[in-house]
């Protein structure tokens, strides 16, 4: 066995334990620079001016063949609350406004309104809430109603008229929504202009949107995912006429 002088024993530990931090600290380094960068893996629209990112929001939204949209919608000085599953050729869910729920069912260019006895009672049916309660209530399309609530099972109008921000456009920070998606937020005027939570997975559509004016606010889900929209059977079905009651 060969001794080792110990002052190149002391030299190649100090040597050892330089390269090791080194290593180390090069290792750490890489791991930070990684996980500063909030955009990492996404879709890249976070690194994006909030004017493109809407652009590229409103696109992705239109191209999707349906949406589940729920919230508050307040209008006319009314608030609706809404839990809608839209697509192109129609629209199924339910409303609650002033205290009463109904569902809407839009079928092509027919629309459809069920609710109980409570609510014909309180809209003035002229004796009919029997014959209405639980039933699909055809509704005319002369009806005034039928402009109020189509527009409720209408994806391509309602978006138009929700995902509209106002005033100056900017970013305000990444944030993650409430199923732990990722999102970049573009705001309206500060925030006074409303509020978009938008996608960093996948497609950038939106996901939260906060309405100007507090006028609401909507979350968008089961982007893509499609469902069925098929007329009640004639068991289920009331034609109740021209007008419907007037609530």
């Amino acid at each position: 066995m060969t001794a080792t002088p110990r002052g190149r024993a002391r030299r190649t530990v100090l040597a050892t334990a330089t390269c090791a931090l080194a290593v180390t600290g090069a290792m750490v380094l890489a791991g930070c620079g990684g996980g500063d960068d909030p955009d990492a893996g996404t879709n890249g629209v976070g690194k994006l001016p909030a004017a493109k990112i809407q652009v590229k929001t409103r696109a992705a939204a239109d191209a999707a063949p349906a949406v589940r949209l729920s919230g508050t919608v307040v209008t006319s000085g009314r608030t609706y609350r809404l839990d809608m599953r839209l697509k192109a050729g129609g629209g199924t869910g339910s409303v609650t406004a002033q205290g009463a729920t109904f569902k809407l069912l839009r079928v092509g260019e027919q629309l459809y309104l069920k609710a109980d006895a409570d609510f014909w009672h309180h809209a003035d049916a002229d004796g009919a809430t029997g014959k209405l309660d639980g039933k699909y209530v055809k509704v005319p399309q002369g009806d005034p109603a039928y402009k109020k609530f189509s527009g409720f099972t209408d994806k391509a109008v309602l978006l138009d008229g929700l995902l509209t921000l106002h005033g100056a456009l900017a970013t305000d920070g990444h944030h993650t929504d409430q199923s732990g998606t990722p999102t970049i937020r573009v705001t309206g005027d500060k925030g006074s202009g409303g509020t978009l939570d938008v996608s960093l997975e996948g497609r950038p559509y939106p996901l939260r949107l906060v309405r100007a004016g507090d006028a609401g606010t909507l979350r968008f889900s089961d982007w893509g995912k499609d469902f069925e929209v098929t007329k009640p059977a004639k068991s289920e079905t009331v034609d109740y006429g021209r007008q419907l009651p007037t609530s």
